[in-house]
């Protein structure tokens, strides 16, 4: 018996339909092969649809720990030829689930509209990205005790590799809010910065190390880029991540450009962007490591974790802590203050959910624990 396209479509969720018209346009299938296809499809969904009442965070969070007990401890793995690292296995999957704030190597990958995707343009692109500091450019700096000054020599080999002019130098200097009250002169090859009230060589010193932090190009918070080339095209990979200020540059693909910072993309595009990272992260981090867990697992986590609108955490400052049941919180950290807290502000728990019913001896409210049975015997004669 035939099975048509309209027919699935009572069974299919209209994503799978889609992929499947897209499959056939692509394969050019004859009727009988799109027939076989279709069954095939629907036996695949039904195999994978869950019963009703299974705890299905339970089964998601065993299907993704235990995999992730098999993972490896090493951190970094090395993302090109000129060696920018960034953070992957146990580490980064903790790092991912815990949300952190930052992450400990922030990076992006940049992508380049198809006019700037010659590997010149692309060069020059990285260049004006890259963050540069007045350290970067300094060959030496000098205090001179006599005059209480402090001299930077510049490099003019860097300057002219990363398109800076001299000139700008002293205007940079002088918007930097944290340094005021200098005098600052340009000489041929470098910047003076002389304070106009008395000061001593401790704070010559301190004034030296805040000049060599003044930001002079580039975007901030990007410390290194290095061109890749994907397939045919050329990709920026980055040491750090700017993801606001680096949208903004006419060169750059801002509809593929991404960021391992999911907090930076959560300010900037918003929670389903940020979930689409948490998710993505995840991904690439198991494949790294060889483990194939379902996505779907992952998809619950992580519309677990910005299911409000932000990103929580799955642990005691996030997810688990803020669980509806006293019981449940009580179980995972903190017992006493979460038991002591209900007691005092005379907190109700309903027992709702699996833990507090294990804790008590009762029958848990998931598979067949989710009906009562009732059963009316015949009356006698």
């Amino acid at each position: 018996m035939m099975t048509t396209l309209k027919e699935a479509e009572a069974i299919l969720p209209p994503k799978i339909i889609d992929d499947l018209k897209e499959a056939f346009k692509e394969f050019k299938l004859s009727e009988s092969q799109k027939d076989k296809a279709i069954k095939l499809v629907i036996d695949l969904y039904n195999k994978s649809k869950f019963e009703p009442g299974e705890a299905m965070g339970v089964v998601a969070a065993q299907s993704i720990s235990e995999p992730g007990t098999q993972m490896t401890m090493r951190t970094y793995h090395v993302a090109g030829a000129a060696s920018i690292q960034v953070t992957l296995g146990l580490p980064r999957l903790i790092e991912i689930f815990d949300a952190r704030r930052v992450p400990k190597t922030p990076s992006m990958k940049i992508y380049l509209k198809k006019s700037y995707d010659t590997r010149e343009k692309a060069g020059k692109i990285a260049a004006q990205l890259q963050e540069t500091t007045l350290a970067n450019i300094t060959t030496r700096p000098i205090i001179d005790i006599l005059n209480a000054e402090v001299e930077f020599l510049l490099s003019s080999e860097v300057m002219k590799e990363r398109g800076i002019n001299m000139k700008i130098i002293p205007d940079v200097i002088k918007e930097t809010i944290a340094i005021k009250n200098v005098s600052i002169r340009m000489k041929t090859n470098s910047v003076v910065v002389k304070p106009l009230k008395e000061t001593t060589i401790s704070e010559l010193q301190k004034l030296k190390t805040k000049l060599l932090k003044v930001h002079v190009h580039g975007v901030k918070s990007i410390t290194q880029v290095i061109v890749v080339q994907q397939g045919t095209e050329w990709v920026l990979t980055t040491m750090g991540s700017n993801l606001a200020k680096v949208l903004e540059l006419p060169e750059v693909d801002g509809t593929r450009t991404v960021t391992n910072n999911i907090h930076e993309v959560l300010k900037v595009l918003g929670v389903e962007a940020a979930r689409s990272v948490i998710l993505e992260e995840a991904i690439l981090t198991m494949k790294e490591q060889g483990l194939d867990v379902d996505v779907r697992h992952l998809m619950l986590v992580a519309d677990t974790m910005t299911s409000d609108g932000i990103i929580r955490t799955i642990g005691r400052y996030g997810v688990a802590g803020s669980k509806g049941s006293v019981l449940a919180r009580a179980n995972f950290e903190e017992t006493v203050k979460h038991l002591t807290k209900a007691t005092v502000t005379g907190e109700r728990d309903n027992l709702e959910s699996i833990v507090e019913n294990v804790m008590i001896n009762q029958v848990v409210p998931v598979g067949t624990g989710m009906f009562d049975l009732t059963f009316k015997p015949k009356k006698k004669d």
